[in-house]
């Protein structure tokens, strides 16, 4: 079973969306389960203080050390990698999803404020990972991404294990365009290719709206692809 631990301020935000849809059907399948653990239950005044004021001055607050240590090695094996969801984090993608997906857990740390002290950082064995160039104001809600991306590649989550490899980032395409019914809507009709029954030309068509799709919206990508592509030859 792959399993979840969330450490966070807002236990009560969780389980949230991963209690609906495909996330709750594999966890009642016993495919994955999720632990959320509260940080300030680990906090030793009588205020469950959590954070102080950084030192040199700032703006804001920081996380405390010691607080969040006793945290995680309260739940924690020695050793265990735990994620730092962080805007100065290395870039989340669907290629280190599925790197994680292959594991057996999952550790994440949500931070708050102006984040945690980098003592932290250099004494437990935390990675830091950011979902994007912007500004959250907590891990929580990035949590649910680095969550959802990483379920629903397990064995057994979703329909057709397959359908994952068709999607958007993997090899480095963005996905091609689809069609369901009515086949004819507001006087548009699918490509006829998509209506042929031809499953070589039907593959190539999507190969070739990837292609354009992806050197249109996503150069960084796609220069990526030619490079895959060039090592292959």
């Amino acid at each position: 079973m792959f399993e979840v631990k969330v450490f966070t301020l807002y236990p009560d935000l969780y389980p949230g969306p991963l209690n609906t849809g495909i996330y709750k059907k594999a966890q009642e399948k016993k495919i994955w389960n999720l632990k959320v653990i509260n940080i300030r239950d680990y906090a030793t005044d009588k205020h469950n203080s959590v954070d102080d004021t950084p030192f040199g001055g700032g703006n804001g607050m920081l996380l405390r050390p010691d607080v969040i240590a006793s945290a995680l090695d309260a739940n924690l094996e020695n050793n265990e990698t735990t994620i730092y969801l962080s805007p100065k984090g290395k870039k989340f993608d669907q290629k280190v999803a599925r790197e994680f997906s292959k594991q057996k857990k999952l550790n994440l740390l949500c931070g708050h404020f102006e984040g945690i002290d980098q003592r932290l950082l250099e004494k437990r064995n935390i990675e830091e990972y950011s979902i994007g160039d912007f500004i959250l104001s907590g891990g929580e809600t990035a949590s649910f991404v680095f969550i959802d991306s990483i379920i629903r590649l397990l064995p057994n989550v979703l329909g057709n294990d397959n359908s994952t490899k068709e999607e958007s980032f993997e090899n480095y395409l963005l996905e091609y365009p689809q069609y369901t019914k009515p086949q004819n809507w507001e006087g548009k009709s699918p490509p006829e290719v998509l209506l042929s029954g031809d499953h070589a030309k039907i593959k190539g068509w999507r190969l070739s709206q990837s292609e354009a799709i992806t050197r249109r919206q996503r150069p960084d990508l796609w220069k990526k692809y030619l490079n895959k592509k060039n090592e292959k030859h």
